[in-house]
């Protein structure tokens, strides 16, 4: 494991979108260097929660932050945060994959120029061995000039994981990144997260509950409660799927809520 990843920690996190509050006081410890899956029905905070890891949320319009994301010692939300390097170390994928609409090396060159680096080498080196960290060198090194939309939906969302890794980042959130993936290419995507384990600090929003249980090490139950999403169970993920300790958790786990 790599010795200067992160550990985030919320402290009663709440988030309103305008009057309407997504989730409430959320106080969740994400270990350095492992995989914590957020996982619970559709609509129980748990993108809303992921958007605040790096202030992802700051772009929605009439949104409201109380409590706090710590990263290490460093509380994000200090009006001091450059926010542009907080989101180049904490990185974002998302649910659909979303290449830019140019050349598959373009999609990798073009952040690494927009973060200050000019050197071609440099810039084809990163390339290089970022597309091999991903899977992809041998699957596109022959035509890294052409359309990043020509890919599958799995090699462009591999592209789309390289495309945050190439400006290494310290911890990554992936919200529902294999639900628009066939299966084949979802187990790649996943089995590619897996290995990324003690190289990053991952959290990861899923629905899928084998997915969680495969890839997780720590697993946080969400639930809606009295109109807002909730932070219902948090532990190993071992402990969640073995020994829950809420009711709720519980039924979930076995299918029979949710």
């Amino acid at each position: 494991m790599q010795s200067n990843l992160p550990t985030i920690e919320t402290q009663n996190l709440s988030l309103f979108y305008d009057r309407t509050l997504a989730f409430t006081d959320v106080s969740l410890p994400i270990p350095a260097g492992c995989i914590t899956a957020l996982v619970g029905p559709s609509g129980c905070g748990k993108s809303s929660f992921l958007s605040c890891l790096n202030r992802l949320s700051d772009i929605v319009p009439k949104t409201r932050v109380t409590g706090q994301v710590y990263i290490d010692e460093t509380d994000i939300f200090d009006a001091a945060i450059d926010l542009i390097a907080l989101r180049r170390r904490v990185g974002t994928i998302f649910q659909k994959p979303t290449p830019f609409p140019f050349s598959i090396w373009k999609n990798l060159a073009f952040p690494l120029r927009e973060h200050g680096v000019k050197n071609r080498d440099r810039i084809d080196a990163a390339i290089e061995t970022t597309l091999k960290d991903v899977g992809l060198w041998q699957e596109v090194s022959d035509r890294l000039h052409r359309s990043a939309l020509s890919l599958s939906g799995g090699q462009q969302q591999r592209l789309c994981i390289a495309r945050a890794l190439v400006l290494q980042p310290q911890a990554l959130l992936l919200d529902e990144p294999c639900s628009a993936l066939d299966p084949i290419s979802s187990g790649v995507v996943e089995d590619l997260i897996a290995s990324l384990r003690g190289r990053y600090t991952i959290v990861i929003v899923t629905h899928n509950l084998a997915q969680a249980r495969r890839i997780a090490d720590f697993v946080a139950l969400f639930w809606v409660r009295d109109g807002a999403g909730r932070l219902v169970e948090y532990g190993r993920m071992q402990d969640i799927f073995e020994n829950p300790q809420d009711e709720l958790t519980k039924s979930y786990i076995n299918g029979i809520r949710g």
